[in-house]
């Protein structure tokens, strides 16, 4: 990881800024000295990191390299910041030093002396540490050469499932058997596939045939089992709002009850995925059915066999196998070596051999193969593969303890393989990887926040002409093509989501953060007990918050000046009670100096006016208070000039200065204003000189403007317009041209206006639409957006027949969803119309009676969602024909409708090609 602060530290020297200082006197030589030193060090990293782990001389020097970079860093960046707020905005000069008044040269290149110093004597000291000097072959940096490589696998979610098929058979027999075991458990070591087993018999036909609800839960190694009860019922029931709000009052006897009941009346399956202690199991056992008949079941998977017993001493216990050699080389053989194989015959034999060595050593542990298959098959010679060979064998005579439960089972030494796989990754990439230590267990990461989290603390190089936020999704992309991480969900341009780390992969991250002293989490559970006081010299933490703790002391009185990254998290639940104060939030911001990312979303501070202090952290890049309850924002936000990252997505909104207070931030990228809350809120002024700028969201412009304020603004990919009435139509618009915008929300239902086309057909690129507002017309020039995949309709008023014949003859739509809006009584899908239409929602629309689909439309429709068109009487004959069709989700209708989809029901013919009908929260009968 030291590689990786170091080679970020050098990088800082190119700046333009800095190339002036070296030619001032008393300071420039010193810099010069640094930056050479650094480099020099920059060879010997990659080596010492690795070994860090089995040498403390190496690890105390290793430390000391990055804590002098990390200063370094410090007074280059305070320098770099203070003449650049001297100088004017978009204004550059060859003569530095005219702006350098006021600047203690003397100090700087004191302070730069010491470091330098300090440096040098690390230098003297490598030759007695033994370490080798490591440089990636054939010119240019790794980073470069994989830019210029196909990335050959960047897998998502469980693309490849091995042996599984009889298993599944077995467990979902067990689950489906009349008189069967109430608990069937999964359990075995991690990295064994025991989730990867439940998602399959999870969706197996006649699991999903023989019952009625469905709830997969994920238990942490701290469970709160109040919160699994109330996530476990909420997936059962589907509840409407009001019961949501009910169900967030009750305790947790209450919720238990409830959901007693619910397995009583139901056929229920719950997936209880993953957890850890027989304590865990006996806090929810109060909300399953124990010793009497029914149809529900429980599947659980666990570490631990002990807890599978105490679950049900007469349940199923089942433990997945390890792979077989043949198995094992058939997964190994389509992550590492699909395009080898018919291409080169002779380099195929030469990997296979090489590879049915290495596979022996993965014990059959399908995580430990995924990992080795990941990283080789991002070697294309013969050669890189004899190199991976010789380090398997190393790592694997030297061993590991997984703990005292695994000892015997011949599994030592595998866990090896994910440092190995570490190891080898560029350090920009571990830097990456590393960050992800600080989202808590379990936590399913937003790849859009997380992107943007690396590009603020520096990891991601600005230096080509190529978008930082191309680059940064790249390096996702390649932690997920090496199996580091894995997918959770993938949007509607198939792009990734949100990711998370197997809990194998998650322990060597947090191992390797902890030895580089790269993150400290503070555990405001109450479960969690005593709090450990972070290291001085940390630079990041990660601070987890509990329901009804208080955190007033923390953070008062300490001076974290040299922290950079501080990341609040908390609950998702409603009821939520943190004793967060004013006067702590102010200390925050007055003692964390150096400040580049603040977190503080889903806090709820009563009505809190974000402290002026705010203004202060000047260094700051990145700044989310979405989900809190902040109400203001002082003026003084306008000082912090480097911010790449805004977001003031509030609860209730938020009042921001009026006036232009971002004028100054000319590295803004990415802004996320609060949703007004009536059309009568002010405007807020916008007229930036970010030319970088990538997103705005929930601005206001006046529906006779058009974007005039955003003409220097071209290189937007997300733009959210508020439209309101303000003043004449103009009679023609700014010709402006949005060529890289990809998501476009356009909302004029505050101030009850027609949505404005002329908007949306300035962004010919987009692919993702969603409007909300009157629809007086729908423009033939909308099948221009040949790239829209998605599309979001609400409170669209009267759609007309015309208008579905547009939507349908959109070149690339694969998602449709129209919600609270009047459709034609009889709605018609044309042969031929929607061709790649996967998804479709509709909710609440009314006066829709009638639907028909012709046979040859909606060809590849795989997902179909209905919810409260009550007027609707039956599902359309056509759906027979869509084979495609996967899943259909009926909720809020009649009983005389579902019945019609029952077997034996008139409309079953229409529906029984499809594995997935799920039909939830049926309304009582009246009359129709």
């Amino acid at each position: 990881m030291a590689e990786g602060v170091v080679s970020i530290v050098v990088q800082m020297f190119s700046n333009p800024i800095i190339q002036e200082l070296k030619f001032l006197d008393g300071v420039g030589d010193k810099i010069q000295i640094g930056q050479t030193q650094l480099q020099i060090m920059q060879g010997y990293l990659k080596d010492a990191d690795a070994r860090q782990g089995r040498s403390e001389a190496i690890r105390i020097w290793v430390a000391s390299v990055r804590d002098a970079a990390y200063d370094l860093e410090d007074v280059i960046q305070i320098f770099i910041l203070k003449v650049a707020s001297k100088r004017k905005p978009n204004v550059l000069t060859r003569f530095t030093r005219i702006f350098i008044k006021g600047v203690n040269l003397h100090q700087i290149g004191s302070d730069i002396e010491k470091i330098t110093t300090k440096i040098s004597q690390l230098s003297s000291i490598l030759p007695s540490l033994n370490l080798h000097q490591t440089t990636e072959s054939g010119g240019g940096t790794f980073f470069q050469r994989q830019q210029e490589r196909r990335i050959a696998y960047p897998h998502i979610v469980d693309p490849h499932v091995v042996g599984l098929a009889p298993e599944t058979e077995i467990l979902a027999t067990h689950l489906i058997k009349e008189k069967g075991p109430r608990v069937v458990s999964i359990w075995g070591m991690g990295g064994l596939g025991k989730t990867t087993l439940a998602k399959q018999v999870y969706h197996h036909g006649e699991v999903k045939r023989h019952f009625d609800c469905f709830a997969w839960v994920c238990i942490s190694q701290q469970c709160q089992a109040r919160e699994v009860l109330e996530e476990i019922l909420t997936k059962l029931i589907s509840p409407t709002n009001e019961q949501r709000q009910e169900i967030a009052k009750l305790k947790i006897d209450q919720i238990a009850e409830w959901l007693w009941n619910t397995q009583r009346e139901r056929k229920c399956l719950v997936v209880l995925d993953d957890i850890w202690t027989s304590d865990a199991w006996s806090s929810l056992q109060a909300g399953f059915p124990k010793n009497e008949e029914t149809g529900s079941r429980i599947l659980l998977t666990t570490r631990n066999k002990e807890v599978a017993s105490y679950a049900d001493k007469n349940g199923f216990l089942f433990k997945p196998q390890s792979l077989n050699n043949d198995e094992s080389w058939e997964l190994f053989e389509k992550i590492a070596m699909s395009e080898t194989k018919g291409k080169y015959p002779k380099i195929y034999e030469q990997k296979k051999e090489l590879g049915m060595e290495m596979l022996q050593h993965c014990k059959g542990l399908p995580l430990a193969i995924t990992v080795l298959a990941g990283l080789l098959a991002r070697k294309d010679t013969v050669d890189e593969w004899n190199a991976v060979h010789k380090n398997v064998y190393a790592y694997i005579r030297r061993g590991t303890d997984l703990g005292p439960d695994y000892i015997g089972e011949g599994y030592e030494g595998v866990s090896w393989l994910l440092e190995l796989s570490y190891d080898n990754l560029p350090y920009y990439l571990k830097l990456c990887f590393l960050y992800l230590a600080q989202f808590p267990e379990d936590y399913e990461i937003p790849v859009s926040t997380l992107t943007k989290l690396w590009m603020a603390e520096g990891f991601i190089s600005s230096a080509s002409a190529e978008v930082m936020e191309d680059v940064s999704y790249r390096c996702l992309r390649e932690l997920v093509g090496r199996c580091m991480v894995q997918v959770g969900k993938n949007g509607s341009s198939k792009k990734i989501k949100t990711c998370h780390l197997h809990d194998l992969m998650r322990d060597l991250c947090m191992l390797k953060a902890k030895e580089g002293n790269f993150v400290h989490i503070i555990n405001y559970s109450i479960a969690s007990g005593a709090k450990e006081t972070p290291n001085s010299r940390v630079r990041r933490l990660a601070i987890y918050l509990d329901r009804m703790v208080d955190t007033y002391g923390w953070g008062k009185d300490e001076n974290y000046g040299h922290v950079r990254s501080l990341l609040y998290f908390v609950p998702k639940f409603s009821d939520l009670d943190l004793k967060v104060t004013k006067n702590l939030v102010r200390s925050l911001l007055r003692n964390f100096t150096m400040l580049r990312v603040l977190k503080f979303e889903g806090m709820y501070v009563r009505k809190l006016k974000l402290p002026d202090e705010i203004g202060n952290l000047v260094h700051l890049r990145f700044l989310s208070v979405r989900g809190s309850d902040i109400r203001v924002v002082p003026s003084s936000i306008a000082n912090l000039v480097c911010f790449q990252t805004l977001d003031l997505r509030t609860w209730l909104g938020t009042k921001i200065p009026i006036g232009n207070v971002f004028s100054k931030m000319e590295n803004l990228r990415h802004i996320y204003l609060p949703k007004p809350q009536s059309a009568r809120e002010k405007r807020l002024l916008f007229a930036t000189e970010a030319v970088n700028l990538q997103t705005v969201v929930n601005i206001y412009i006046q529906a006779s403007s058009d974007l005039d304020d955003f003409v220097k603004l071209t290189n937007l990919r997300k733009l959210g317009v508020i439209i309101f009435d303000g003043g004449e139509k103009k009679e023609k618009g700014t010709n402006i041209i949005f060529k890289h915008l990809q998501s476009l929300s356009v909302n004029s239902w505050l101030g009850d206006l027609a949505i404005p086309w002329n908007i949306v057909l300035t962004c010919p690129n987009i692919y993702k639409l969603h409007l909300e507002g009157r629809i007086a017309e729908l423009p033939k020039d909308l099948m221009c957006l040949t790239n829209l995949t998605k599309l979001t309709l609400i409170r669209f008023g009267n759609l007309k027949d015309d208008h579905i014949k547009v939507l349908q003859k959109l070149p690339s739509l694969r998602m449709l969803f129209a919600i609270i809006g009047i459709f034609p009584a009889s709605l018609v899908c044309s042969k031929g119309g929607f061709p790649f239409l996967e998804c479709l929602y509709l909710y609440h629309l009314s006066e829709l009676k009638e639907w028909k689909v012709e046979k040859g439309a909606m060809p590849s429709l795989c997902r179909l969602q209905i919810g409260h068109c009550l007027g609707l009487e039956a599902i359309p004959d056509g759906l027979q024909h869509i084979t495609t069709l996967k899943k259909l989700i009926i909720e809020m209708t009649h009983p005389e409708f579902c019945r019609r989809l029952g077997e034996g029901g008139e409309d079953f013919y229409k529906i029984q090609h499809v594995q997935f009908v799920i039909i939830t929260n049926i309304l009582p009968n009246h009359p129709r």
